[in-house]
């Protein structure tokens, strides 16, 4: 079952329908990009719109896979002082 919110963006609402219990999501997700959206807005280097929503969904995108791309590196380094730790270990059982 889905539900229906309004989300504004750059002050121009939107309605959107988001499967029940998402809600909350979608809100934060509506709040992020709008402040994004108003810090290019007030840069004064685009104009329209859809120009400021792309920028800031490519904004956006890029710093998501910069944030997966740090997650997975913390979680090799992670993995690799777990093995040092039991291999040590195991030196002394």
């Amino acid at each position: 079952m889905s539900n229906t919110l309004t989300v504004a963006l750059l002050d121009k609402e939107y309605t959107l329908s988001c499967p029940a219990g998402a809600e909350a999501g979608l809100i934060a997700a509506a709040e992020n990009l709008d402040e994004k959206m108003r810090e290019i807005s007030s840069s004064g280097k685009l104009l329209g719109m859809e120009r400021i929503a792309v920028m800031a969904a490519l904004n956006l995108s890029y710093d998501n896979l910069n944030s997966s791309k740090a997650e997975a590196s913390s979680n090799d380094e992670s993995k690799q002082l777990i093995d040092k730790i039991d291999a040590t270990l195991a030196k002394f059982s």
